[in-house]
């Protein structure tokens, strides 16, 4: 079953108070429904359709007709059909089926619109598993005005929707995993929120494992190739007369680096320290080094 599923088996099985359902069925027919004589519902997730059944029923006193049929064009899915034939008007008229956006009674408090934004992903949402692929939350919907409103509805909840156009639709997509969050806590899918949060701080400290093992590895590497580069120097000089050109406390400290090649600047004042019993810390190793530098430079500029 797929992450998408899960949710809309969860939210499917949530109660709430009259206005409420009528906002949530109002944004599902809009969007997975056909109106001529009768109102044909479409859906491939049983509990989804389920709930819109017990829906029509409490709200309008309508049994729906219920067809189920195998997905088209070998579709695994079944597709779960419910007809409305009575109270067609009605119900096209309370829920503003006819109209491109719907009346703002539908949606006059909190609690009216996070039910219309519910409705709307249990008809057209879907959302990636967090576990398998990139944070994703999508919707598609025909109209651009509708989907420029849907898109400001959601965003009143700070959730930063975007619009894409694709094909003959219009798409409305969250990325950010920390919106996604708040998407799912604002429709009460409180179980895949858990889900999703554990998945999402697994993910994230794992990425800040790889940071800092990357970071580490940046800084051995830089360490090597400093180091490599204070050899070269050293190695130059020794063509050019011997340590004997440097001053005492240099030639230690060429000494110390030729014999331990790919040690810190750290590690090689611990050594030269325990060895000579002569205190040195890494900042003095430092300003040797770079005498070294400055004699090694000149023989390179005499050579030029």
């Amino acid at each position: 079953m797929s992450f998408t599923s899960t949710v809309k088996n969860e939210v499917s099985k949530l109660t709430y108070e009259k206005p409420e359902n009528i906002a949530e069925l109002s944004a599902f027919l809009k969007n997975s429904s056909t109106i001529d004589n009768h109102i044909r519902i479409t859906t491939e997730n049983a509990s989804v359709a389920r709930h819109i059944f017990y829906l029509v029923k409490e709200l309008y006193s309508v049994i729906c007709k219920v067809t189920v049929r195998q997905g088209y064009h070998y579709h695994k899915n079944l597709i779960y059909i419910l007809e409305i034939g009575k109270n067609c008007n009605q119900i096209i008229e309370d829920l503003c089926l006819d109209k491109e956006l719907p009346s703002s009674y539908l949606i006059d408090d909190d609690t009216t619109k996070r039910a219309y934004i519910r409705g709307l992903f249990l008809s057209c949402g879907s959302i990636n598993d967090p576990k398998k692929s990139r944070y994703h939350l999508e919707f598609f919907v025909n109209c651009l005005e509708y989907a420029k409103f849907c898109s400001s509805l959601m965003n009143q909840y700070d959730l930063n929707s975007k619009i894409l156009k694709r094909e003959n639709k219009y798409m409305l997509y969250v990325k950010e995993a920390e919106k996604i969050g708040d998407f799912l806590r604002m429709i009460h899918a409180i179980q895949a929120l858990f889900y999703f949060e554990d998945i999402r701080i697994y993910r994230d400290h794992k990425n800040m494992t790889n940071r800092l093992n990357n970071c580490e590895q940046a800084n051995v590497d830089k360490i090597v190739e400093t180091a490599m580069q204070q050899v070269k120097d050293i190695e130059l000089i020794e063509q050019y007369g011997g340590l004997d050109l440097l001053g005492e406390k240099e030639k230690t400290v060429a000494i110390y680096r030729l014999k331990y090649k790919e040690a810190s600047l750290l590690e090689l004042s611990q050594i030269i320290s325990i060895e000579t019993n002569e205190n040195i810390t890494k900042s003095g190793i430092y300003h040797r080094f770079r005498k070294i530098k400055e004699l090694a430079e000149r023989i390179r500029q005499k050579e030029k």
